[in-house]
């Protein structure tokens, strides 16, 4: 059973890109190889600046490579929720980004030629108890009549169709949701950042950060110190100590995955007949898909608590274990892959972005980080180019922490994961 990232594992070998001098200094300096990072620097680049990333591991080696590899539509707080929170306009704008995010990645796929199996999908909420499917028989009708977004709801009965699987009490299908190969496509991206002229410097963490008095900043990393015109933060749930202000206005959570062994197509289809993207709606839930080679990818938070070997097995065990309650016919099926990596949540679960003390940021994608963090660069590369109204978030500032002298080690999620854990046994 390997412990890495069953997406990096299977993408094309990538070229070294440590070691390499600095330049003296950048128009743009971007911290973090993720998707934020590096669909900045890609866009960044393409207006024609000479843009500079620096990544503390390899591309892609944080959330980026380790997600369930969903591209897919919705707010995590959901349209009533944002609603409430925000007046029907400012929410059918929030939800309409989220739902433009797809359309980006899916452009950039196609027009840079990166092969990383995009596939629309679409996405099965599945309803774990019966007022979960009642509660989205109302969010279909809010869709379709304020969100102009049609969604088919299914029954238990319809969902025979879409799931091999008697668990869950109907389903609500959002069509416009995609597959893809994330380890592809990450590395995907970062050729086409070079391409348009970003320079990418891997195994050179960011150290710190002086804003100077005539504008600019100051970037340390570990191989030596640049000058830069504009700075962007794009570091999410691996935001360190280097970036202390974003850093208690995050919660990282961990997530834990598991890959079957090669079912063979006849059994894959067995199990999900469409290749749709599953997300059950338990509050600690799990998410489900196909990989392109007819694996089942299994995920969850199945523990909370850190990454590392020891805990990835764990977790791993936990995830075979409701894997084969859902799924009994896997019973006996072998797991090749489990990895664990943090997902980054703000206090409100909405992503946040915009300019905080003349530095550029982008994070807390909530589980939404893939089609986000794309989207993200893309605007933050426009606002850098003085085009704040780019900005789907902008007004949107993090909420003020609620916990007394928090750095961003979530010693509490131990607590409120035992309490929805036990919400979610209560039928």
């Amino acid at each position: 059973m390997k412990q890495i990232p069953y997406w990096l594992d299977t993408a094309p070998a990538q070229p070294d890109r440590s070691g390499k001098d600095l330049p003296a200094e950048a128009d743009v300096v971007v911290i973090g190889g993720g998707l934020t990072g590096l669909s900045t620097a890609y866009h960044a680049a393409r207006k024609g600046a000479r843009v500079v990333l620096v990544e503390k591991d390899k591309v892609g080696s944080g959330a980026s490579g380790r997600n369930g590899s969903m591209c897919t539509q919705g707010l995590t707080i959901g349209v009533g929720e944002a609603r409430k929170r925000y007046g029907q306009e400012r929410a059918r704008e929030l939800y309409d980004s989220f739902r433009e995010a797809v359309d980006v990645v899916e452009e950039l796929t196609r027009t840079e030629k990166i092969d990383c199996d995009f596939n629309r999908a679409g996405r099965l909420g599945v309803a774990f108890k019966p007022q979960h499917f009642e509660s989205m028989r109302a969010t279909q009708r809010d869709l379709a009549e304020n969100f102009d977004h049609e969604t088919q709801l299914l029954t238990r009965s319809d969902l025979k169709s879409e799931l091999g699987s008697d668990y869950y009490h109907g389903a609500l299908l959002d069509p416009l949701s995609a597959a893809l190969h994330v380890g592809k496509y990450v590395h995907g991206l970062a050729e086409a950042a070079e391409r348009a002229g970003a320079e990418i410097h891997e195994r050179n963490a960011a150290t710190g950060l002086t804003r100077l008095p005539g504008g600019g900043f100051v970037v340390e990393t570990l191989n030596g110190t640049i000058r830069a015109k504009q700075v962007m933060a794009a570091t999410d749930a691996y935001t360190d100590k280097a970036l202390p202000w974003f850093r208690k206005r995050l919660i990282n959570v961990g997530s834990f995955i598991i890959v079957t062994e090669p079912l063979g197509e006849a059994r894959a289809k067995e199990l999900i007949p469409n290749a749709r993207l599953v997300v059950d709606s338990k509050n600690i839930g799990h998410y489900v898909r196909l990989t392109p080679d007819n694996r089942l990818a299994f995920g969850g938070r199945a523990r909370f608590a850190p990454s590392d070997p020891a805990s990835d097995v764990r977790s791993g065990d936990i995830l075979k274990r409701e894997m084969t309650e859902i799924f009994p016919q896997l019973a006996g099926v072998r797991v090749d892959y489990v990895w664990g990596g943090m997902v980054g949540f703000s206090w409100d679960r909405l992503p946040h972005a915009g300019e905080e003390n003349g530095l550029y940021y982008s994070m807390g994608y909530c589980g939404h980080g893939v089609q986000m963090a794309t989207y993200m660069g893309r605007a933050v590369a426009e606002m850098m180019d003085g085009k704040p109204e780019a900005n789907p978030l902008r007004g949107l500032g993090f909420p003020k922490v609620p916990v007394p002298f928090y750095n961003g080690t979530p010693w509490f999620l131990p607590f409120g994961g035992a309490y929805y854990k036990v919400k979610d046994r209560l039928r």
